[in-house]
């Protein structure tokens, strides 16, 4: 029972911890104490041993850490065209076992038409392709995160009185992007998303309502952006989606099971693979797996990446062995719930530490699937 094509038996959801030196590369260049080109040269090489990383571990979906990014989506989003800001930071809170914690993001509107004006991860996914023996992996964020950013109140009425021309401005600088990566010889690429997630929660439902959000609208809207975005994709194209409840220094922000989402999410976005997180209790139970047609691969997210202690593989196989109560074992993989760094920050954790957890994925595969 091996997977084919992916998502893989094994796999993981994209970034990696950043080695202590690229970080101190960052800031000097930041600071313009080094240049860009060095930080680039850095990135190369921290990025080859990421890559020797999985590889030496047996993965076979392969990412570049993302350490060429500060954030998992800003670093994308900010490059499509129509977006405008006032430069002011806005705050963002997430829970952690410590107390909260405060993430900030800039304040963003859509002042002039979604477009994509140049390639945004095509270059450093060409890279990646000539360091992997296996198969590259791209992530980015899901062009619900641009609405999501925004809001509607933040999107010129004018320019876009009625949100179906933003959905199609949107997917189609998606669209170009994806055409440039698949030209790139990417043929797995995942689109990241903490909006449909978020809609689990009650308390960032409400939240929504307050600014004028209606929570299943938003839905609605999050299924036409994602169908129009990957109409059309070449059929050796596997798009996968990662639903995120907030990962920043090892902090969350939603919790709540799918069950709001799932019947939804399963048979309207075209998706070939769904990470879900599943590391805890706020991610509720297995039973909205249900929903899942026979088509799509369910990659159970039980590895933590929030903490260092190792989960024992006798507890991973009891979960999937419920899990498969709701959905058929051939169409289940296992990974760790989210990334280990989502921004440059990364999670509180040792390198060791992540070695382990991608390895105990590994393990894990191989002795319930009999390979991956």
């Amino acid at each position: 029972m091996t997977a084919s094509r992916p998502p893989f038996r094994a796999d993981h959801v994209g970034s990696l911890l950043r080695p202590p030196a690229l970080k101190v590369w960052r800031l000097d260049t930041e600071s313009g104490r080094a240049s860009a080109a060095a930080l680039a040269r850095a990135e190369d090489a921290a990025i080859r041993d990421a890559v020797r990383l999985q590889e030496d571990l047996g993965l076979e979906g392969i990412t570049d850490g993302e350490l060429r990014r500060k954030s998992w989506h800003m670093d994308f989003l900010l490059k499509l065209g129509g977006l405008r800001s006032e430069g002011r930071a806005l705050p963002v809170t997430f829970h952690g076992q410590g107390g909260d914690l405060v993430f900030t993001r800039p304040d963003l509107r859509i002042g002039e038409r979604v477009t994509r004006p140049a390639p945004i991860f095509v270059e450093a996914f060409t890279f990646l392709r000539s360091v992997v023996r296996r198969t590259p992996k791209l992530t980015m964020p899901s062009p619900c995160m641009l609405y999501s950013q925004v809001g509607r109140a933040n999107i010129d009425a004018e320019l876009y009185p009625e949100l179906d021309a933003f959905v199609e401005d949107t997917a189609a600088a998606y669209r170009a992007e994806i055409a440039d990566l698949y030209a790139a010889g990417c043929r797995y690429l995942q689109l990241d998303d903490v909006s449909l997630a978020y809609l689990c929660d009650d308390e960032l439902r409400a939240q929504g309502r307050a600014r004028g959000e209606d929570p299943e609208a938003q839905l609605e809207l999050s299924v036409k952006l994602i169908q129009a975005t990957l109409r059309g994709r070449p059929k050796d194209l596997t798009v996968c989606t990662h639903l995120c409840r907030g990962n920043f220094r090892s902090g969350w922000r939603a919790q709540g099971g799918y069950a709001r989402i799932a019947e939804v999410i399963f048979n309207r976005l075209p998706y070939d693979g769904f990470f879900l997180e599943f590391d805890d209790a706020r991610a509720g139970d297995f039973s909205p797996l249900r929903h899942a047609p026979k088509h799509v691969r369910v990659v159970l997210g039980l590895v933590t990446t929030k903490v260092g202690a190792l989960e024992t593989k006798d507890d991973l196989k009891r979960r999937i062995d419920e899990a498969s109560r709701y959905v058929a074992l051939d169409q289940l993989c296992v990974s760790p719930q989210c990334g280990f760094s989502s921004t440059v920050e990364g999670n509180d954790l040792a390198a060791e530490q992540q070695r382990a957890k991608l390895a105990l994925c590994v393990e894990l595969a191989r002795e319930v699937w009999g390979g991956l």
